[in-house]
């Protein structure tokens, strides 16, 4: 089923105990109910052109002592063998806005009469984005 995410929000259990929740708003909500599990898929957030440290969370150089090289990734290669860059190099490059799934999400309330589905975790994408929905 396709569904559009609307945002996040908090609901309370019967405990008190706080639960954050996405909104998914989806013309097929009937088909789910409450305590179901679901896979969710969909774009996630694109980061734009990000360096090593943040796309592949390489440490960074020293901050002192004269060091320039803070955030750059550094040597990238060896040299007389094999005198060229091994492919699949982490470098520089876009991040993010790709298809991302996670599965096994609780379906927490269905308000079919709003066309709205509670789901408990993490829903790939920004506000807006289409997302699939496949019953487990």
């Amino acid at each position: 089923m396709i569904g559009k995410k609307i945002g996040m929000t908090q609901i309370f259990n019967e405990t008190g105990d706080v639960f954050g929740v996405t909104v998914v708003e989806s013309d097929n909500a009937q088909e789910l109910k409450a305590g179901d599990l679901v896979r969710v898929s969909g774009k996630t957030i694109g980061k734009g052109f990000q360096g090593t440290v943040k796309r592949y969370h390489h440490h960074r150089g020293p901050m002192s002592h004269g060091s320039k090289s803070h955030r750059i990734p550094g040597s990238i290669g060896s040299g007389t063998t094999p005198g060229r860059v091994w492919k699949g190099r982490r470098m520089p490059g876009r991040m993010g806005g790709g298809r991302a799934t996670v599965k096994n999400l609780l379906v927490v309330s269905v308000m079919p009469e709003k066309k709205l589905v509670l789901i408990y975790g993490s829903v790939p994408g920004k506000k807006g984005n289409r997302v699939e929905l496949v019953k487990c």
